[in-house]
């Protein structure tokens, strides 16, 4: 396996928090259906499907703007998921070529990202789904993990400790690690292995397209994907 493309902030959890504020201010429930539908979606997606089926006396772009004021407040506090640090110096260490694909937007990536600036330098690139003009369609679609894959015989985004490489991964040797059951549909798409570290709540029947299922990254042995084994 030579390519990941690594889910490594944990920021479900606010943007569950916004959406439930933003949706409620209208004496309406934000549903588990609706929160679990979204989940991997970009940006623009994500507030048709709440706009839409809670039928919200607002617009979708108006819902989207008063979104990315509360995500500009709140989203510079994410945390790494448990375990991702260690995931992610190990394959460095190996030489793995790793890759961000991600629906939010650049701006929205940079705040999530501004605690960890040191260990977000070993990503070769990030590929945002919302923005990106080369990624034609969002996840469940495969566009941004095939446009992911493609650039990393390209040069380094500046800034990033990572080295070029000379050939591009095709899609059965890349490993996608997600935390949404869209973002799932989408690696199957593009061809490509998946790891699902989903919501706990994500019912099970929405899981079962994974190629694996776990409870935290810190349970991955990446022996099982042809991956050097930690120390």
């Amino acid at each position: 396996m030579e390519n990941c493309d690594l889910n490594y902030a944990n920021s479900e959890q606010i943007y569950d928090q916004i959406d439930k504020e933003l949706v409620e201010q209208f004496n309406v429930s934000f549903t588990d259906e609706v929160r679990f539908k979204i989940k991997g979606l970009t940006d623009q997606k994500s507030a048709a499907v709440i706009v839409n089926e809670l039928k919200l006396p607002i617009s979708v772009d108006e819902y989207v703007r008063e979104s990315h004021r509360k995500c500009r407040q709140l989203l510079g506090d994410t945390d790494l998921m448990p375990g991702a640090e260690k995931l992610l110096r190990h394959l460095e260490k190996h030489n793995i070529p790793m890759a961000v694909a991600t629906s939010s937007p650049r701006d929205m990536v940079a705040i999530k990202t501004k605690k960890h600036q040191e260990i977000f330098k070993v990503f070769h690139h990030i590929v945002c789904g919302s923005g990106d003009p080369e990624v034609k369609d969002g996840k469940p679609c495969p566009d941004i993990f095939l446009v992911a894959a493609k650039r990393f015989d390209e040069s380094p985004n500046p800034g990033k400790s990572a080295k070029r490489f000379d050939v591009s991964p095709t899609p059965e040797k890349c490993l996608v690690f997600e935390d949404a059951p869209n973002g799932v549909t989408a690696a199957n798409s593009a061809g490509m292995q998946n790891i699902l570290v989903p919501d706990p709540h994500v019912p099970k029947a929405q899981t079962l397209h994974a190629t694996i299922v776990l409870r935290s990254l810190e349970d991955f042995k990446p022996e099982s994907f042809g991956l050097p084994a930690f120390d």
